[in-house]
C-alpha cells in the first residue's frame, strides 16, 4: 500500500474506545501514523476525526474546533458517571409540572461561556493518574474547572422521562455534564443515555465511513476517502 496522508472520517461505532478504533486503523491501513483530533467516550457514535500520515501535525487545530451532537438523556436518574454505564445513585420522579417548554427553557439557560468541571470518570489526568482509575477505587479529588462554550442546546423531543436534543458546543465540554447539570436545574437529576457525534468543525458525519465498510475497501479506494489536511486547515496550522 503507498503511503498515506490525510484527514479520514470514521463513524465510531458504540463500545469502542478511541484508541480501539486508532489501534484498528493501525491495522488497515498499514501504519503507525494514525491519531484523531477529538476524543468520544466507549458509549458514543459517530464522526471521529482520523488524521493519517502527516496530517497529524494539524492535531491541535482540528482538536480545537467546536462539534455537534445529538443525544438522548433521561430525567429522574442519576449515576455516578452521569451516563447510562455507571452505578445508580439517585431514582427520583420526574414532576408532574415539568413540560416541554420548562425543559426547553433550563437549555436556553445553559448557552454561553462558562467553566465545567471534568467529570471523576474522565481521562482528565491529575499528577499523572486519570481520573477513572481514581474513580473506580471510590475516590474523588478536586478538579480544575475548564473554560467551554456551549452555542446551542436545543430539545428536539421529549417523552418523559427521555429528552432528546441536539448541542453545539467548544472542544473539551462533556456532554454527559451538559446532561448531568441540566437534571439538577430541573430538579429530579439526570443522565445521559445516548450520545452521537454528527459534526466536527466543517466535517459531518454523512461523509464517514464505518470501520466494516473501510476494511472492505481496496487500497486504492482507502487512498480515495482521504481528505488533503491543506483542505482542512490554514496553512500556518501545518
Amino acid at each position: 500500500m503507498q503511503e498515506l496522508n490525510g484527514v479520514l472520517l470514521i463513524d465510531k461505532p458504540a463500545g469502542w474506545t478511541s484508541h480501539d478504533v486508532v489501534a484498528k486503523l493501525r491495522g488497515i491501513l498499514r501504519t503507525r501514523r494514525v491519531g484523531h483530533a477529538g476524543t468520544l467516550d466507549p458509549a458514543a457514535t459517530g464522526l471521529l476525526v482520523i488524521l493519517v500520515g502527516n496530517a497529524c501535525k494539524a492535531s491541535q487545530y482540528l482538536m480545537s474546533q467546536g462539534k455537534i451532537y445529538e443525544g438522548t438523556l433521561r430525567l429522574g436518574r442519576v449515576t455516578n458517571t452521569q451516563d447510562a454505564d455507571g452505578e445508580i445513585l439517585e431514582e427520583n420522579p420526574v414532576p408532574a409540572d415539568l413540560s416541554p417548554e420548562k425543559i426547553a427553557e433550563a437549555m436556553r439557560a445553559m448557552l454561553g461561556d462558562q467553566y465545567q468541571t471534568p467529570p471523576m470518570f474522565s481521562a482528565v489526568k491529575i499528577n499523572g493518574q486519570p481520573l477513572y482509575k481514581m474513580a473506580r477505587k471510590g475516590q474523588e479529588t478536586e478538579r480544575e474547572p475548564r473554560f467551554i462554550r456551549v452555542s446551542s442546546f436545543e430539545m428536539l423531543g421529549a417523552e418523559l422521562p427521555e429528552v432528546r436534543f441536539r448541542v453545539e458546543c467548544s472542544k473539551g465540554t462533556y456532554v454527559r455534564t451538559l446532561a448531568h447539570d441540566l437534571g439538577r436545574r430541573l430538579g429530579p437529576g439526570a443522565s445521559l443515555t445516548a450520545l452521537r457525534r454528527i459534526a466536527s468543525g466543517d466535517r459531518r458525519i454523512e461523509d464517514a465511513v464505518t470501520l466494516e465498510a473501510l476494511q472492505a475497501m481496496s487500497p486504492e479506494e482507502i487512498a480515495q476517502r482521504l481528505i488533503d489536511v491543506r483542505s482542512c486547515v490554514p496553512s500556518h496550522a501545518l
